[in-house]
């Protein structure tokens, strides 16, 4: 069985999940909501908290920017134009390491997303515990390439990917000597509809690829990513504010506090609870059994010397005297003294 290893924590299809609580841009270029937003998924259970890492010139092209000069947003979670929003939200290199340092302070691990080389090198300079690759860039050989020799995980999200796509990207990362790798299933609509989440395709990633399988989680509330748990996913990405009022591209589908509490609290149980493939009984099972379970009863009193019948025969609790399965074998033989009705029969009391 496959594993990365982040800080220390080993990573495996059915482990307990590592919970990565992507803040992306949700600070909105505020980097005291940024702490706040660090501070609250520290205290709902989170192992990670995880940025974006990208700058005007470095993910969007000048078509994009001219095609989206305006937002008209009823619901006011946008303004101005496509490159004012970028130019206010996006993370600049100084407040990577302002904020790494916080997340150190905080004892949870600081990462975040590259969309260039120049990130991936600040990224390493932040001595980030491993690359997490955006769906988009799941065919951006050149992106792969440049990350795949540093020496660290690289978790791949799989969002618009044909599995060839998926299995290329794996490819071209063991080649360039990666050999700790994990994938997300994960669906690139924000929301999107039940039937299109496919929650299948974890143990289906799982056999194809027999990669560390997570999934990255962009519905409503939090009962989506505890499934994939059930079904293995040893990491959970799921996007998170403090608020989902605020402004900004994603706070709406985020987890809120109570959200991401419950996710990281309850996978833990889930995880502990999905145990063995293997059939066992458990030791309080077992104590149990003697009250729980019935045993072969007299029905009325009967003589010494009296051959049972299946009519002389009940079966009541507790399960301390012969088993109702083995009505068979006490059938015709003869009991050695006077039993009372309502007795619970032993061996003892045949011959």
């Amino acid at each position: 069985m496959k594993k990365i290893n982040i800080n220390g924590k080993e990573i495996y299809n059915f482990s307990a999940p590592y919970i990565i609580a992507e803040i992306g841009a949700n600070h909105n270029g505020d980097m005291n909501l940024a702490k706040e937003m660090i501070d609250s998924a520290v205290n709902c259970g989170a192992h990670a908290v995880k940025f974006q890492s990208w700058s005007p010139k470095t993910l969007i092209a000048k078509e994009e920017y001219d095609r989206n000069q305006k937002y008209d947003d009823s619901a006011k979670k946008h303004f101005g134009s496509l490159k004012e929003m970028v130019d206010k939200y996006y993370l600049r290199d100084e407040q990577h390491f302002e904020l790494k340092e916080y997340c150190r302070d905080k004892n949870v691990d600081f990462c975040s997303t590259p969309f260039s080389e120049h990130e991936v090198d600040l990224l390493e300079k932040c001595d980030v515990p491993f690359f997490k690759v955006a769906s988009m860039d799941i065919n951006n050989f050149q992106l792969l390439n440049y990350l795949a020799d540093r020496g660290k995980p690289v978790i791949l999200s799989t969002g618009m990917a044909t599995l060839s796509e998926i299995d290329n990207a794996v490819e071209l990362l063991y080649k360039k000597g990666c050999s700790e790798i994990s994938l997300l299933h994960c669906i690139s609509i924000y929301p999107p509809a039940y039937e299109d989440i496919h929650l299948k395709n974890i143990p289906m990633l799982q056999q194809t690829f027999g990669l560390p399988i997570g999934f990255s989680d962009h519905s409503i509330g939090f009962s989506i990513p505890l499934a994939s748990v059930a079904l293995g996913a040893c990491i959970i990405e799921k996007h998170f504010t403090t608020d989902k009022n605020l402004p900004g591209w994603d706070h709406e589908i985020s987890a809120d506090p109570f959200e991401l509490k419950v996710i990281c609290e309850e996978s833990i149980n889930i995880s502990r609870s999905l145990g063995s493939f293997v059939r066992t009984v458990s030791k309080a099972e077992q104590d149990k059994k003697a009250k729980f379970r019935r045993s072969l009863v007299i029905k009325e009193s009967l003589k010494e010397g009296h051959i049972l019948s299946t009519d002389d025969l009940t079966s009541k609790r507790p399960g301390t005297g012969i088993s109702p399965n083995l009505m068979d074998q006490v059938v015709g033989r003869t009991i050695i003294k006077d039993l009372e009705s309502d007795t619970v029969l032993k061996w003892e009391n045949l011959k």
